[in-house]
Parts: structure tokens; sequence; C-alpha cells
């Protein structure tokens, strides 16, 4: 995930605006005791995402993908006022530490985090979304992408992570033996195709397809 070089990365984190004490708790207890923190979005993507949060100010998000609840607070630092972040996810292991820091961020009447496969969950959803996160497994992220277009309101923005795979993207190499850059590369394809919608493709972290909806 790391396209830059290290100094350089500390350099841009120590120019954004800090995480708030809340996050920096749940960065920090994630690393120790969570698999894969690499997941976390952390500091400069989870300010990025607090940034589109606020300029967008969403009543309704949809998070597809939790892991420990990190980037669906950052999601919701920016919601109007009665807005509410509805965050999917299939891991129940997760749910104590997830639900612990919601509550600990005092952001309990504005994250809804519901255990299941978010391919059965999305269609029960009776919601026009202002914003979509995605960042869960690879595989399915054209599936995801169909199941939430047609409640993203015109104008609304669609954003996938993970989107340049660790650099894999341009490893033609690569592609023969990892299913899920298949799935990126044919996700990054299909989005560049659709008419239906404006993207650019930020090279942030492990990059960062943004999609708005015409």
């Amino acid at each position: 995930m790391d396209f830059i070089p290290p100094d350089l990365a500390r350099y841009a984190e120590d120019h954004t605006s800090p995480e708030p004490e809340t996050l920096r708790q749940l960065n920090r207890e994630t690393h120790a005791k969570v698999l894969s923190p690499r997941m976390l979005s952390g500091h400069l993507q989870g300010r990025v995402l607090a940034l589109i949060s606020h300029l967008v100010r969403p009543r309704r998000v949809l998070e597809i993908g939790t892991y420990t609840g990190y980037s669906a607070l950052c999601l919701a630092e920016g919601l109007a006022p009665g807005g509410k972040v509805i965050t999917l996810d299939v891991n129940e292991e997760l749910e104590r530490m997830v639900r612990g820091f919601v509550e600990k961020a005092g952001m309990t009447d504005r994250v809804d985090f519901r255990i299941g496969r978010a391919a059965d969950l999305i269609p029960q959803l009776d919601e026009t979304f202002d914003l979509v996160f995605i960042d869960a497994d690879k595989a399915n992220y054209g599936l995801y992408y169909d199941l939430v277009f047609d409640k993203v309101r015109p104008g609304g923005l669609i954003v996938a992570d993970n989107v340049l795979w660790s650099g894999k993207v341009v490893q033609p190499e690569a592609a023969k033996k990892d299913k899920e850059l298949l799935a990126i590369l044919a996700f990054n394809a299909r989005i560049q195709q659709d008419d239906r919608v404006e993207n650019v493709l930020l090279p942030l972290r492990d990059g960062l397809m943004v999609v708005r909806k015409k």
C-alpha cells in the first residue's frame, strides 16, 4: 500500500489535521489487537473521508465493510443534522469493539452498524444515499456497485478503496495468480467506461476511486 517514501508520508500526515482522540485510540488498538491492521483507513485516508463527508453534508451514508469502525466514524463527522451512516460487515467477532468505539465517540445515534452479508442486506435498504463507501471483499466490488447504484441520488458519490491493489494494477503478470486483482482491474475498467458517472482515481494510500453519479 505504500507508494511514496516513508519520510514523505510522514510529512503529509504532519501537515494534515490530526486524528480525533477516539480515532487515535481506535487506530492504536486495532494495530495491537486485530489481524491485518493495514485494512484500517488510518490517519491520512481517514481525514480525506471525513473531508469528503463535510463537503457533501450527507443525510445518508452507506459503508460496505466496517472492519473496526474507523472509516465509519470518519464518514459520520460531516453528516447533516439527523444524518446516519449505515455500515455493514460480516465479521461478528469485531462487533463488540466497533460498538464500543462508536459509543466512545458519542456517535451511537449517527452510526447504524449491521451484521450480515452485504449482498443480502443492501437490497433490503429502502434509502437514498448521498455517499457510499465500498471497502469489502474485492471479488464483489462490481456486485456492490450494481446493488447501490440506483439507491444513490444524482450528484451523489460512490467511493471505493484499494483500487490500486498495492501497485499490482500495473503488473500484468500478477493478475495470473491473484483473483482479487482481476476483480479490481475489472471494476476500474467498468467505472472508466460507465457514461452514467464522472470519476477520478486518487493514488492515495492503496487507491481511492471517487465516482460522482450524473
